[in-house]
């Protein structure tokens, strides 16, 4: 019966390739030019794009003057990934660390900082009690939080790639990885920590920010 199954499914694969070539057959020149200026198009406002968000500051790990600066950047920005740091906090240079290499990499959201103790409204707005937390902004909405290293395996020497894992679970950057296994195979063990939390706690449920404030 599996043999039968499988190669029935074999026969369906075979038919759905041979469709997609004779397609490709037949396409005349009039259709590869089409296609040829679509993707023509899709790279200019992809270029654009990146024109738009270097020009807004993205590409860089920056550290934000006062509260108003973060409205400024939110108006500019939708997708934003802010870490709320102190100084006396050693694990805040653990994250800066990491932030600054990701912030070259993936320069479709806006990387930065904000002093905790000198923005006491907002720290209180987004209901933030533990430092480190990473706020994640997705198409202008809150969408989730990373809360100290508990995420990470909490421990201090977690990877670039795990942070950046962590962060992509709330689409507030590009990640061609898969989301659901974390880098850190070690820990492993963790992944289901990280998803109780998601959208868990703090009120990650889409909440908007109204930057008009």
């Amino acid at each position: 019966m599996a043999n039968i199954l499988e190669n029935q499914l074999v026969q369906v694969l075979e038919k759905q390739l041979d469709e997609q070539l004779e397609r490709l057959d037949n396409l005349d020149t009039d259709d590869l030019k089409a296609i040829r200026e679509q993707r023509i198009k899709e790279m200019k406002e992809m270029n654009q794009k990146k024109q738009e968000w270097l020009k807004n500051g993205h590409g860089t790990y920056s550290e934000l003057a006062d509260e108003k600066e973060f409205f400024e950047i939110s108006k500019k920005s939708p997708n934003i990934v802010c870490h709320f740091y102190r100084d006396t906090t050693e694990r805040c240079r653990i994250v800066d660390m990491h932030l600054k290499i990701l912030a070259g990499k993936h320069i479709e959201a806006k990387f930065c900082k904000v002093n905790a103790e000198k923005s006491p409204f907002l720290t209180q707005r987004l209901r933030i009690k533990i430092i480190p937390t990473i706020v994640l902004i997705k198409d202008s909405k809150t969408k989730d939080f990373v809360v100290g290293f508990t995420d990470l395996g909490n421990c201090d020497d977690f990877s670039t790639d795990m942070l950046e894992w962590r962060i992509a679970q709330s689409g507030a950057i590009d990640y061609k990885g898969d989301l659901m296994i974390p880098p850190d195979m070690k820990k492993k063990s963790f992944i289901n920590r990280v998803h109780k939390t998601i959208r868990g706690g703090y009120d990650s449920d889409d909440s908007d920010i109204d930057f008009d404030d």
